[in-house]
């Protein structure tokens, strides 16, 4: 139910990031989404990529802090203004927070992306109320 999402603390220097897309790109990791956000000090670069094990593998063997996490990608059943508040409404009343969020199109449908502080949940929330939730699969 949920995707993997490699999360890659990168350091607000200039050269940083392409040096990260670099070594991905050198080691045939496609990036399918990706976003980025930062502080003064730091940024944290979130991206799906083609090879989720291949890519943590080659960014932590150079040294770069990188993790996986598990996120929900939810495909909103059409663009309709309020469409992604009506998924948030039913997952945060349900009593699941959202740590954070960040969208994309997919055929023309909205994607929500997000991740939550309760997996279990959540997971309730999205089979009780039949969100359509894609799979690491679906977005290759």
């Amino acid at each position: 139910m949920t995707i993997k999402q490699i999360s890659i603390f990168i350091e607000n220097k200039s050269g940083a990031l392409l040096s990260v897309l670099k070594l991905l790109r050198d080691n045939g990791i496609s990036i399918i989404i990706s976003n980025i956000s930062d502080t003064s000090e730091f940024g944290i670069y979130r991206l799906i990529c083609s090879d989720t094990e291949k890519a943590f593998s080659i960014l932590r063997d150079k040294g770069i802090n990188v993790t996986i996490t598990n996120i929900y990608a939810i495909r909103l059943a059409d663009n309709k203004v309020g469409a992604a508040a009506d998924v948030m409404t039913l997952i945060t009343e349900a009593g699941v927070g959202i740590k954070y969020m960040y969208s994309f199109l997919l055929d023309g449908k909205g994607v929500l992306l997000f991740r939550a502080d309760n997996e279990e949940k959540a997971n309730e929330v999205i089979m009780l109320n039949k969100l359509n939730f894609l799979s690491d699969k679906d977005l290759q």
